[in-house]
């Protein structure tokens, strides 16, 4: 065998050890086989350690050969002749997917031991896993995806799975609609990225990163658009990453998807998910560097992310969403040195966060345990630890902590600006399709109305 083949071996093992995972734990579901938690742990176990030592073969080949961009190419899965359009399977290993896969699975890995524990004899203990798998497979996609299609099929997985765990309690009635509220955003965000997708077929015919980007490996190349348009696909992928990442104007959904279980918390909103969109840039950096005004409103998206969430991370009431909001400030930040061009740092800073806030979320529950006994064991308050309201004195300062303690008030201002223009003009639309069924119908319209009119939140009317 020689190098390719072992290439092609360990590659496609790296998508198919998740694969099988989700294929086991969503037959049993589907058919009702009755595994035992034990099974499951060691299946989960068994698939992340197989997808990550086929990730770490790739690297060592990667390293031993000198190739720095390697695509494995599983043909076209949907073609379509008279419209110029194919779906291409295809993933790619280069310096920017396969330090990604192997964070993947390892922090995935990581959360899977913990929620065997955490959650034994969970009711929902199957359902998390199941979910889990689906996340999984996701994110491997999304992050080996040689293809804006194959990108946008991982991306789907992972909010899916995504919304689901955050109204996982759905017992109660704040983590559904905390759910919901995270799949209306991610809506937004899968919207940008499809058109985004279409956009890139039109303009050059191809999906394929590697003509899309240039020949070269990451993050050499160029896109092969001009300015204006790499400005306007640049821009739907913005829009993309900051729901998917929650940057301003979507910053409001992170501390709502705290509702879910802590391991959900601590890898997807802390780890994994939250840098998704900050990967989607990186993928497409050559399409920044085509435009000086994208990568400014890259720069100002994530510096202004990044001010807002330290502020507002100072003022949170509970460990979880103080940590959610310390995890933005750092993708924030991440965000702006993209814009700025320094990919590897970018890279580097998401590996490490990563890892931290992993860390971190997993531990929250004991946190306050643990300051209160270094509190005590030093004798005093420690340091750094007096609010935003004493440092800024002044009646500017009282109206600085309120807005980050009403978390920027962006929420509102999405339901004002967005939800309910959406809803009166399709109330509107809804009244005229019913005036004139009932019309065509020979019938009452306004006795129409009555009878068949949906009904809809007060608070968003």
């Amino acid at each position: 065998m020689n190098v390719d083949a072992f290439y092609l071996a360990f590659g496609v093992a790296t998508v198919v050890a998740p694969t099988a995972l989700l294929v086991l734990v969503g037959l049993s579901s589907l058919v009702g086989w009755s595994i035992s938690e034990q099974t499951t742990a060691r299946a989960t176990q068994t698939a992340v350690v197989a997808g990550l030592l086929a990730a770490i073969a790739v690297l060592g080949l990667m390293l031993f050969s000198g190739q720095r961009h390697v695509p494995i190419e599983l043909g076209n899965w949907v073609v379509i002749p008279h419209e110029h359009f194919h779906f291409h399977l295809s993933f790619m290993f280069d310096r920017l997917s396969v330090p990604f896969a192997i964070l993947t699975f390892t922090l995935v890995g990581t959360i899977g031991a913990f929620a065997n524990r955490y959650l034994h004899r969970e009711p929902g203990y199957h359902r998390f896993f199941l979910l889990y798998a689906i996340f999984l497979v996701g994110m491997i996609v999304a992050c080996l995806a040689g293809t804006i299609e194959t990108l946008f099929l991982g991306w789907e997985l992972v909010g899916l799975s995504s919304a689901l765990l955050v109204a996982y309690f759905h017992e109660r009635p704040a983590p559904v609609i905390n759910g919901q509220r995270v799949w209306s955003v991610y809506r937004i965000s899968d919207a940008a990225l499809l058109i985004a997708a279409v956009a890139l077929h039109h303009l050059t015919g191809e999906g394929d990163f590697i003509k899309l980007m240039g020949q070269g490996p990451w993050p050499a190349g160029h896109a092969a658009l001009t300015s204006s348009q790499a400005l306007f696909v640049g821009l739907l992928l913005v829009v993309a990453a900051a729901g998917k990442s929650a940057l301003i104007p979507f910053s409001g959904w992170l501390p709502r998807a705290m509702e879910g279980p802590t391991p959900s918390s601590a890898v997807f909103y802390g780890a994994l998910s939250v840098h998704l969109g900050a990967f989607l840039l990186l993928r497409a950096g050559p399409i920044l560097d085509e435009s000086w005004l994208l990568c400014t409103i890259v720069v100002l998206l994530g510096s202004t992310t990044a001010v807002f969430a330290a502020m507002a991370a100072r003022v949170q009431a509970d460990v979880k969403s103080a940590l959610a909001f310390a995890s933005l400030t750092q993708v924030g930040i991440i965000t702006a040195e993209i814009g700025l061009g320094f990919r590897y740092i970018a890279l580097i800073h998401i590996i490490g966060h990563a890892c931290l806030r992993t860390l971190q979320l997993v531990r929250a529950p004991t946190l306050l345990h643990d300051y209160h006994s270094l509190e005590n064991a030093i004798g005093q308050h420690l340091p750094g630890t007096s609010g935003l309201e004493g440092r800024i004195p002044g009646r500017f300062g009282v109206r600085l902590y309120r807005l980050a303690l009403e978390r920027g008030y962006l929420d509102a201002l999405i339901d004002r600006c967005v939800v309910r223009p959406f809803l009166r003009t399709f109330r509107w639309c809804d009244r005229l399709e019913r005036r004139w069924t009932a019309k065509l119908r020979g019938g009452a319209a306004a006795e129409f109305d009555r009878q068949g009119a949906p009904a809809y939140p007060k608070e968003l009317l």
